[in-house]
C-alpha cells in the first residue's frame, strides 16, 4: 500500500488584509478605536487565520495584548472601556 501525504499550504495574508491590519494599528495609535475595529473587521477569513497564526508565534494567543500595546500601553480599565 502506498501512503499519500497531504501537504497543507499555510494560509496567506492578502495584500488588502495587510493594509487593513496596518490601518488598524495606526488608528489605535491615534486613538481612533472605531476606525481600528472597522479595519480589523474588513480582513477576510483566510487572511485573518494567517494573521492569528503569525501573531501566535510573536505574542502568543493574546491578540488583545498586542492591540493594547500598539495603542500605547493602555491600562486594563481603559482597555475594558475601549473593548466594551
Amino acid at each position: 500500500m502506498s501512503e499519500q501525504h497531504e501537504t497543507t499550504i499555510p494560509p496567506r495574508i492578502s495584500l488588502m488584509a495587510a493594509a487593513e491590519l496596518r490601518d488598524a494599528l495606526r488608528a489605535l495609535g491615534e486613538g481612533r478605536g472605531p476606525a481600528a475595529i472597522a479595519s480589523l473587521m474588513a480582513i477576510d477569513a483566510d487572511s485573518w487565520e494567517a494573521v492569528e497564526q503569525r501573531l501566535a508565534v510573536i505574542v502568543g494567543n493574546d491578540l488583545r495584548a498586542l492591540l493594547l500595546s500598539a495603542a500605547g500601553g493602555t491600562t486594563d480599565t481603559e482597555a475594558a472601556k475601549f473593548l466594551g
